[in-house]
């Protein structure tokens, strides 16, 4: 309480200044959030440390592109996709059948892992700093319902492509369910003029409550998604299960301009660690910025789950990991969380596809059993308590 009465008073407006500028709150909430995150444990300086997470996402794709039914060296790899470039032309001294393998069956997967990892981490970072509640994340105000309903009509519908085999028509329902939710949940939240964090988190709960009704509805009454149920439960446990190209590219557009949006608002998440009022003192327009976070949090999470179902504790526990080891602000927050969500779902995909293989295991059941441990390794490694 004391840092933010100090981070009030030196933030706040003078007496006959209505509206300071964009650096005079930005630089205080900097001062504001710095005098909290002195104490990180983090020894690496964060540069650094967003170095060493990039190689390791690259080293993990790498790996995830490696194993499988079969096993392709690393070295052949690097050659066969330095040749994709155009830039390199190695002596092809493998199968023609590899070079398929690669580009067209584990590439795609992997590079999905990676993306949907990055947008629901960005996302629980997005939707825990405004509103300020450690367990945010991408789900709580209705995304995953929406999502799960919209499987579920596009299960029960006759037909399952958009475009020819441009789209599956899954993904997209999925999509749109989960916006259209998140626009009522904020809808319903709305009254004169605001949004209250607590009426938000209220309507959201509430209309989770009535999606899951409804696909529980749909699948009893449909005959057709009887048909379905199997594929439906795979989907709702989660896994990247793209078989081409097309739905990652367009779902990967729409992640990297979400993250370049994210970067761009990390002031303003600087700023909602102060509190609603704390932002509003320093001239920040609340309401504006709460919306746009909430339709670009909303926005990740669905692009993420349209291509890999519900894979939950991605977006809870990565961004916490990234706030013990480079503290509470978002400007560095941000990418580290992106990279280290990619590192963990690669991981976790790659982990739920050989375990058992041929057969494959859910990604949400190591998402849980092995980031569980490892974000309680580090909340207990730091030897203090546990500051927002």
């Amino acid at each position: 309480m004391e840092g933010r009465n100090q981070g009030d008073r030196k933030g706040s407006p003078l007496p006959g200044y209505d509206k300071p500028t964009t650096v005079s709150w930005v630089g205080a909430t900097t001062c504001s959030i710095n005098r909290h995150s002195t104490g990180r444990p983090g020894k690496l300086p964060a540069s650094l440390l967003l170095l060493l997470l990039t190689i390791v996402l690259l080293a993990v794709l790498l790996l995830g592109v490696s194993f499988g039914s079969i096993a392709i060296p690393f070295s052949t790899i690097v050659q066969i996709l330095l040749n994709g470039t155009g830039l390199f032309h190695f002596a092809r001294q493998w199968d023609a059948s590899i070079e398929l393998i690669i580009w067209q069956v584990r590439m795609p997967v992997v590079v999905g892992a990676a993306l949907v990892g990055a947008a629901l981490a960005i996302a629980g970072v997005l939707f825990q700093g405004m509103l300020r509640n450690p367990l945010a994340d991408p789900f709580l105000i209705g995304t995953s319902s929406g999502a799960a309903l919209g499987a579920a009509i596009a299960f029960a519908l006759p037909f399952d492509t958009l475009y020819g085999s441009f789209f599956s028509l899954t993904p997209f329902i999925a999509f749109v369910g989960a916006m259209l939710t998140v626009l009522l949940v904020y809808a319903i939240a709305r009254v004169g003029g605001r949004t209250p964090v607590v009426t938000l988190l209220l309507a959201g709960v509430v209309v989770n409550a009535v999606m899951v009704a409804f696909q529980t509805l749909i699948l009893t009454l449909s005959s057709q998604a009887h048909f379905g149920i199997q594929a439906l439960f795979n989907w709702l446990s989660g896994g990247v299960a793209v078989t081409t190209w097309s739905p990652v590219l367009v779902v990967g557009v729409i992640i990297f301009a979400g993250m370049l949006f994210s970067l761009i608002l990390s002031g303003v998440l600087d700023a909602f660690a102060l509190g609603e009022e704390g932002a509003a003192h320093l001239g920040l327009q609340v309401e504006r910025y709460k919306f746009f976070i909430i339709v670009l949090g909303s926005l990740l999470t669905a692009a993420a789950v349209s291509i890999s179902g519900l894979i939950g504790f991605v977006g809870l526990v990565v961004p916490h990991a990234m706030r013990l080891l480079l503290g509470p602000r978002h400007r560095l927050l941000l990418p580290a969380s992106a990279l280290g969500g990619a590192i963990f779902l690669t991981l976790a995909d790659l982990l739920a596809r050989v375990v058992i293989a041929p057969a494959v295991l859910p990604v949400g059941v190591f998402t849980a059993l092995v980031g569980a441990p490892f974000f309680l390794f580090l909340l207990r490694r730091s030897k203090r308590e546990y500051r927002w």
